[in-house]
């Protein structure tokens, strides 16, 4: 699948801003199974200051500031995304949910040590008994790692309701847990906050879904908009991608933007401005396939 991608973010002030230092996540991974072309940003006004960087986690971070009078700020990143089809193990292939743990505890090889770092809590992901009780019921003993992790997201998926009133930015993944309702933000953190608090690995990824539903078939939560997975790491095969909001495991209609510990690592946009006054946010984005 081709798609383009474009995601624009405007700020309008009651009063004119003096200055604005902002921080975005917004160009695509390059990744084994998706190509990225064309990436562009551009902000109005011109910024005085534009820098790119790799984070931590192998991420493009653009940097800019605007250092002039400006009612208003907007930046747009557009991309070409060449997204390749995806191709799990048999779930019932993966080995024992325990196995894992033990091999990250160990971290024998480098793609262990790599993945160990996604098994601690994160500022927005906590671990504790609670979570665990829930994603125990999924992980028998023996249970191969995979058919447990789809089966915590099926139950995510059908004992919760998305909601997008029902939570902000901030809140607990025990919040979400007890009130049962949540967006893909939430479910994702829950799922990885589950699946750590077992012992295992589990990274958050933000990116963007398409959706071209049949006739007649609801289409998918997500379209047009940022949305939110997870993936975990599976000794001998590698990271295996999971949408909890969908029910799914992520294919080439999943467009990939970033990966880290939680949403704090990935947030699209975030920045400070001096001045403005009050502002206003608007939020635009658009998957749009290619021939």
């Amino acid at each position: 699948m081709r798609y383009r991608i474009l995601h624009k973010t405007a700020y309008r002030y009651s009063e004119p801003a003096s200055l604005s230092l902002n921080e975005l996540i917004l160009k695509p991974r390059a990744t084994l199974t998706q190509r990225v072309a064309q990436p562009r940003l551009t902000v109005v006004p011109d910024p005085q200051y534009l820098h790119e960087y790799i984070d931590f986690f192998g991420n493009s971070v653009q940097v800019f500031m605007v250092q002039q009078l400006h009612p208003e700020l907007t930046m747009t990143a557009s991309s070409l995304v060449e997204t390749l089809p995806v191709a799990p193990p048999p779930p019932a292939s993966t080995p024992p949910w325990e196995m894992v743990v033990g091999q990250l505890a160990a971290h024998p090889g480098p793609q262990e040590l790599d993945a160990y770092q996604f098994i601690f809590a994160s500022p927005l992901i906590a671990i504790n008994a609670t979570v665990r009780a829930y994603a125990q019921v999924s992980f028998p003993p023996n249970r191969p790692v995979l058919e447990g992790a789809l089966e915590l997201i099926g139950r995510i998926f059908h004992e919760f309701t998305y909601d997008k009133s029902a939570t902000t930015v901030d809140t607990s993944v025990d919040q979400v847990l007890a009130d049962r309702k949540g967006v893909c933000q939430d479910f994702a953190h829950l799922a990885i906050s589950g699946l750590r608090s077992l012992g295992l690995a589990a990274r958050y990824v933000s990116g963007y879904l398409e959706t071209l539903p049949p006739p007649g078939k609801p289409k998918l939560i997500g379209a047009d908009a940022s949305h939110a997975w997870l993936s975990l790491f599976v000794p001998g095969f590698g990271w295996v991608d999971l949408d909890p909001t969908n029910n799914v495991i992520p294919g080439e209609r999943h467009i990939t933007l970033a990966w880290g510990r939680d949403y704090g690592d990935v947030t699209p946009v975030k920045g400070v401005v001096m001045g403005g006054g009050v502002h206003t946010l608007s939020v635009m984005v658009d998957v749009a396939a290619q021939n």
